[in-house]
């Protein structure tokens, strides 16, 4: 909105909205009704919003509802603060748009929002008001592991990327700002957290500080300090998350379901899985080169060993590795030449061509040329293999109540 309103509205407004934010925490019996009108301000006025998308005539969807308000009442029964905890529920036929703008697919659907931000993966834990209860305490217990000592930060684990502050005080507004983004960014980094004389060596008094650890096995650069405000909660979890999550990262079995649900094609290279040297240099061309495209694309390796069946479908095999190819999804292009990724722009150049179409119509049509439309018979049309990683990605016809946990 473009604000027009003389200074004095401008300060009331702001003391309004600040005073809504503060003490916005529906508490009717059951789940919070959720629409348009109430979505924005439950998500920014609580740090937990566990929501349940249902639609009234989805039998399913039925036999979750008396579950999913039974586990809200019993969650409002524990006393967490105000703005700690909503579990809400939106009908998805009357709140399209909602549905829309979460992506919501299938009924019910359950996702969990921290800090206004959805969650990856939805729940698929256990449908029974215990393990709702349970899930949502286990959201809510603290994600910083404190230190007592200096001595404790030289044996941290190596293959880990660390993410460490040095307080004064627990009470700081500085460290409230970092328990919440290592909340959300848990399962990127170790968080840990120094008070008083634990950490005063480190900082000046009243100056908190952040800063990253690598993992020491791929790097000996010291430790990063971020250089934002500590009290700037989306400047900080920008920082952390750029510095936790890999741009480039392993593909496998377990971590499958979370990468796809991400929703970005895939750039793949499939590697034999003693061969480091490959996936150093493909790092190292990603970064350079790339790092752009991060918002468009998930750049990945993969075990050619495990990942073998897609190999397959792109009529390779072990024996062709190293290579690169995407996977969009609906179907699955090939690099032409590993070796060509070292021509600089040449792996850039294959992701434009994704985003243009030009993969998918040279597939069926060979190489582009002014007579591109011609229809004649002197044109083979071929399909491009069919994506396999989708099919590692959540189903759409699986309902998420199974009979056995009713």
């Amino acid at each position: 909105m473009d604000w027009k309103a003389p200074k004095q509205f401008k300060l009331v407004a702001t003391a309004f909205i600040l005073i809504c934010h503060s003490f916005y925490n529906p508490t009717d019996s059951g789940a919070v009704q959720i629409s348009q009108s109430n979505l924005d301000m439950t998500l920014a006025s609580n740090e937990i919003v566990f929501i349940n998308f249902y639609a009234e005539w989805c039998r399913f969807s039925n036999m979750l509802m008396p579950i999913f308000d039974d586990a809200a009442d019993e969650v409002t029964k524990a006393g967490y603060d105000p703005g700690k905890v909503v579990m809400g529920k939106v009908d998805c036929d009357k709140e399209a748009a909602i549905a829309t703008r979460f992506h919501i697919t299938k009924y019910p659907t359950l996702k969990l929002f921290r800090n206004g931000l959805p969650a990856k993966k939805e729940y698929r834990g256990q449908r029974s008001v215990e393990a709702f209860a349970e899930f949502i305490k286990k959201q809510l217990t603290d994600s910083t592991l404190t230190f007592t000592s200096l001595k404790e930060l030289q044996e941290l684990s190596e293959d880990k990327r660390h993410i460490i502050g040095y307080f004064d005080r627990r009470d700081q507004t500085e460290y409230e700002t970092l328990r919440k983004v290592a909340a959300s960014l848990k399962d990127e980094c170790l968080f840990h957290v120094g008070f008083g004389d634990a950490s005063q060596a480190m900082h000046p008094p009243g100056q908190p500080i952040v800063v990253f650890r690598t993992d020491k096995k791929s790097s000996t650069d010291p430790d990063e300090t971020y250089k934002g405000s500590l009290t700037d909660f989306d400047q900080l979890y920008k920082w952390v998350q750029e510095k936790c999550i890999p741009l480039v990262r392993e593909i496998t079995f377990e971590n499958a379901e979370e990468l796809t649900e991400e929703g970005l094609p895939f750039l793949i290279l499939f590697h034999n899985p003693k061969d480091t040297e490959s996936v150093k240099r493909y790092k190292e061309i990603v970064k350079n080169e790339l790092e752009s495209e991060k918002q468009n694309v998930n750049f990945l390796t993969a075990d050619g060993e495990r990942f073998e069946h897609p190999l397959h479908h792109l009529g390779k095999s072990l024996s062709d590795l190293p290579l690169i190819a995407i996977d969009s999804f609906r179907h699955m292009y090939l690099f032409p030449d590993y070796k060509d990724m070292e021509t600089p722009g040449r792996l850039h150049q294959f992701l434009q061509d994704l985003y243009s179409g030009k993969l998918h119509r040279e597939f069926h049509y060979g190489p582009d040329t002014p007579q591109i439309s011609d229809t004649s018979n002197n044109i083979k049309v071929t399909t491009p293999p069919e994506s396999t990683f989708k099919k590692l990605a959540p189903s759409k016809n699986r309902y998420t109540l199974l009979k056995d946990e009713l």
